[in-house]
């Protein structure tokens, strides 16, 4: 059985995401976003959400501050959407694990075929 912590950041993960990708409606949000992983304060009154955006440069940078300026509405609706006393304070922080572990993948997979 999960615990309680575990269940509310998988919840929070499961419920910023869905947030994000359809009811945050800023076109400065393009390419593929997806919310990897949360870190969620022991007291349950802060959260630091891990944002993997794929695209350009230009496009991420422009995607992370767009979902930074949409806090205070993602938290509004966290809190609307899971009942607990206090809805923790949202911290998004840009991922690039996902987009690293494919680049190397893409280098081994050269790598073996003899292209490196």
């Amino acid at each position: 059985m999960f615990s309680r912590g575990e269940r509310i950041r998988k919840a929070l993960i499961k419920e910023i995401s869905d947030i994000i990708q359809r009811h945050v409606k800023d076109p400065r949000i393009s390419g593929i976003v997806s919310v990897t992983d949360i870190d969620l304060a022991a007291d349950y009154g802060h959260a630091k959400v891990y944002i993997s955006v794929y695209g350009t440069d230009e496009q991420k940078e422009n995607t992370m501050q767009a979902i930074e300026d949409s806090t205070p509405y993602v938290r509004k609706e966290v809190g609307r959407r899971i009942r607990l006393r206090h809805v923790p304070e949202i911290e998004f922080k840009r991922d690039d694990s996902l987009e690293r572990g494919s680049r190397i993948t893409d280098l081994i997979d050269k790598i073996s075929k003899g292209e490196l």
